[in-house]
């Protein structure tokens, strides 16, 4: 649960959405758009296992915290 946190935190730090997560079979969306977020940042949160969406662009997801 610790790298959830810090995923959750690194991205509080580019936006703080009212409806902030989503999840659906095996994926946890959290709406935060990319084009928002470092370098770094991005770079960090897919060692958390969070990586942005390819197809779509505009959120975050995760394959390791989602569940249905």
């Amino acid at each position: 649960m610790d790298k959830l946190i810090e995923a959750l935190q690194i991205l509080l730090k580019y936006a703080n959405p009212t409806y902030p997560t989503y999840c659906s079979h095996d994926k946890l969306t959290i709406n935060v758009n990319p084009a928002l977020v470092s370098p770094e940042d991005i770079a960090k949160l897919e060692e958390l296992h969070v990586y942005v969406d390819t197809e779509e662009d505009e959120y975050f997801f995760s394959n390791m915290y989602g569940s249905c």
